[in-house]
């Protein structure tokens, strides 16, 4: 049977990595804004001799997540793993500074679209299923309130909802990647030697070798 890996946040960085390291023994359900980056990893799927249905589509609309979670049922009845990769990493200010609109939209794809798509999600995963987050804990630290505050809150959810079903499934994982090059940390750490920072390929490889 078919294996199912939905990754939401999947066109660049971490999510295409793990998308391109598990195509070869999963069928990727790729979710993302942005159309071309998921037409260029779909490419790279392709010549590694893999699968994907490609979904350019926002995490933050309930009726995109609706029509997606009921067309993954209608095809294949299930997922078998769901990687949250999606973040928004809204520019570093001082607390007493952060734009109004970066909050919400803070708010919106880090905390109420993920509470929203774990609804979605749950049934598809059922008993046997795995649902990884990926913590990257920024809270309290200088410059760092709405990205900080909204990423504790996406991980709060995730360790909520894995005490809740440890008998009940699915599996739910909480990782922490090491520091990887790409464009996200280029935002908030500019002029760094990525020399010194882990591939993303790499650190997908890592990090499903925990699961």
């Amino acid at each position: 049977m078919t294996q199912i890996a939905l990754i939401t946040g999947a066109s660049r960085g971490l999510g295409a990595a793990l998308a391109e390291a598990l195509c070869e023994t999963h069928h990727i359900v790729a979710v993302a804004r942005t159309t071309g980056a998921l037409e260029d990893l779909d490419d790279r799927i392709t010549a590694k001799g893999g699968n994907a249905t490609l979904a350019p589509m926002d995490i933050t609309i309930p009726g995109a997540m609706a029509t997606l979670c009921r067309g993954i049922h209608d095809r294949w009845g299930k997922a078998d793993l769901w990687l949250h990769t999606a973040i928004h990493a809204a520019p570093l200010s001082p607390a007493h500074f952060i734009d109004a609109k970066d909050w919400d939209k803070s708010v919106a794809v880090n905390a109420n679209a993920t509470a929203l798509l774990i609804t979605y999600v749950a049934p598809l995963l059922g008993e046997h299923g795995q649902a990884v987050f990926f913590d990257d804990p920024r809270a309290g630290q200088k410059f760092f309130g709405a990205y900080g505050a909204t990423k504790a809150a996406q991980i709060a959810l995730a360790r909520s909802w894995a005490a809740e079903t440890p008998r009940t499934g699915p599996h739910v994982r909480i990782l922490e990647p090491q520091p990887m090059a790409t464009a996200l940390r280029g935002r908030f750490f500019p002029g760094e030697d990525r020399d010194t920072l882990a591939h993303p390929r790499d650190e997908a490889a890592r990090l499903l070798a925990q699961l």
